[in-house]
């Protein structure tokens, strides 16, 4: 995988296909929806990193590259994981683009649904980071709950993105409900 940075900051302090594996009903944990929006394949394979590592602590996990509206509300208690990368100009990629255009038009009931985000980006772009500013803040308004804090990761950071995913989702899993 190519070196993408990582870089800690929350989102406040910046300017259909599917894959799944299954575990047992009385073993799984969680079920967490990773919802991908690529443009090269960087936010699949962090999808795919974070997943194995949730599916290892015995959560349900799947993933989905062309998120659908009914994605959204297909089972309440599913938790969702965006995992997604910013275009130059600070746009989301194409495939997750109908998603976000559902949630700022149509505004699904997703109030008190749990949500975590994963942002690739490059900060070398004044538009860095944008794209997840714009997903994180549709969904908290129409009244979802973000666990945890953004993980953020920055191409120019020359940082693994492997193992920052790895060390995030560590920790967020640690939080989930």
């Amino acid at each position: 995988m190519a070196s993408i940075g990582v870089c800690w900051r929350t989102l406040e302090q910046l300017p259909h296909s599917e894959s799944h594996l299954s575990c047992p009903v009385s073993s799984c944990m969680s079920k967490i929806q990773i919802m991908v929006g690529s443009v090269y394949g960087g936010a699949e394979q962090v999808a795919d990193i974070a997943a194995d590592l949730l599916r290892t602590k015995g959560h349900e996990v799947s993933i989905n590259t062309y998120a659908r509206p009914q994605d959204l509300t297909r089972d309440a208690s599913e938790i969702i994981l965006l995992c997604h990368s910013n275009t130059g100009s600070g746009e989301l990629p194409d495939n997750i683009q109908p998603l976000y255009l559902h949630i700022t038009r149509d505004y699904p009931r997703i109030a008190g649904r749990h949500y975590g985000v994963i942002n690739l980006g490059d900060s070398c772009y004044t538009t860095f980071n944008e794209a997840g500013v714009m997903l994180d803040a549709a969904f908290a308004d129409l009244g979802a709950v973000r666990i945890g804090e953004p993980l953020v990761l920055d191409a120019s950071s020359g940082d693994d993105a492997a193992s920052l995913t790895r060390d995030w989702v560590e920790q967020w899993s640690l939080l989930l409900p």
